[in-house]
C-alpha cells in the first residue's frame, strides 16, 4: 500500500509542479539580487539574504526563509488536504477500503507519502538554491590564520564569528531538518481535516486558516500567554543554527511543540477515519 501511494505521488504532475514553483521563487529572488547587487539590510527581509552577495553557500538557508512563511505551508496543506478528501471526492475511497486494506494501514501510507513530499520539497529548494547561489554569487573562501593554523572561512555567523564550509553544511542541514519537522505539523492538521470532509480544498483552506490565526496571535502582545503553544511560534527559530554557539532553547521548544501537534492531530485523524462511515 505504501508503494502504491508513493507511486501515485511520483506520477502526479501536480506534485512536481508544486515543487518546481517552490524552487523557482528563490531563483527569481537570487537573479534580482545578483543583477542589482541590492539585498535587504541585516535584520530586514528573509534571513541571511543580505549575506549571500558575499558568498552563495548561504543561499539555501536564505531560500528556505523565502518560501517558509507562505509558499511552503500552502504546498504542504494542499497535498495533505487532498490525501483522504481527494480520494473521497473522486469516489475512490470506498473502492480502496473494499479491498483487504485496513483503514489504519491506508492512513499510515498517506502519512508516509506526506512525509516523503515534505522532505523532497525542502531538499529540492535547498539543493537548487545551493547551485543557484554558487553560480550567481560564487564561493570565495578566505584564508584566516588562527594561532598559526590556516583555515578556510566562507561566511560569517549571525553572531559575527567565522564559519567554515563544514560549519555551513552542518548548520544548513540542521535548518532543513527543523523546517521539515515544522511542516509536518501543518501536514498533520491538514490530514486531520482531510478525514472530516470530502473537499480537499476545504481541508487545505482550513489548515491555512489555522496557521494564519496562529501567526496573528503570535504577533499580538495580548496573546503572549498562548503564544508558546501555537504551531507557527518557533518556525523562524531555525536561524539559531547560524549563531555561534547554536542557541538550542527555541529549537528544542520548536521540535517539542511540532511533535505535540503531529501526535494530537494524527491521533485525531486516526480516531475519526477509523470510525467514519465511508459513503463515497
Amino acid at each position: 500500500m505504501i508503494r502504491v501511494e508513493l507511486a501515485k505521488l511520483v506520477r502526479r504532475p501536480r506534485s512536481w509542479v508544486i515543487i518546481a514553483l517552490l524552487c523557482l521563487l528563490p531563483i527569481v529572488v537570487a537573479v534580482f539580487v545578483a543583477v542589482t547587487h541590492v539585498a535587504p539590510p541585516p535584520g530586514q527581509g528573509p534571513a541571511l539574504l543580505s549575506a549571500v552577495l558575499s558568498n552563495g553557500s548561504l543561499f539555501p538557508a536564505a531560500a528556505l526563509a523565502v518560501v517558509l512563511p507562505i509558499f511552503l505551508p500552502v504546498a504542504v496543506a494542499v497535498v495533505a488536504g487532498d490525501a483522504v478528501a481527494g480520494e473521497a471526492s473522486s469516489g475512490m475511497l470506498r473502492y480502496l477500503l473494499a479491498r483487504p486494506v485496513g483503514r489504519t494501514r491506508l492512513l499510515v501510507a498517506k502519512l508516509i507519502t506526506l512525509v516523503t513530499f515534505v522532505l523532497i520539497a525542502v531538499l529540492a529548494v535547498a539543493g537548487t538554491s545551493y547551485i543557484t547561489g554558487r553560480l550567481l554569487f560564487g564561493d570565495k573562501p578566505v584564508a584566516v590564520g588562527t594561532t598559526g593554523i590556516s583555515t578556510n572561512v566562507i561566511a560569517t555567523s549571525l553572531s559575527g564569528t567565522s564559519l567554515t564550509p563544514a560549519d555551513v553544511l552542518v548548520r544548513t542541514a540542521g535548518a532543513v531538518t527543523f523546517i521539515a519537522v515544522s511542516m509536518l505539523g501543518v501536514g498533520a492538521i491538514a490530514l486531520f481535516l482531510s478525514t472530516l470532509t470530502s473537499s480537499s480544498l476545504a481541508a487545505a483552506l482550513g489548515a491555512l486558516a489555522a496557521l494564519i490565526t496562529s501567526g496573528v496571535l503570535v504577533a499580538l502582545n495580548s496573546a503572549a500567554a498562548v503564544s508558546p503553544y501555537l504551531p507557527t511560534r518557533y518556525w523562524l527559530a531555525w536561524v539559531d543554527f547560524f549563531r555561534q554557539p547554536i542557541l538550542w532553547r527555541q529549537l528544542d521548544q520548536g521540535y517539542a511543540i511540532q511533535g505535540v501537534y503531529v501526535l494530537v492531530f494524527l491521533g485525531a485523524a486516526w480516531a475519526n477515519f477509523a470510525t467514519k462511515d465511508i459513503t463515497s
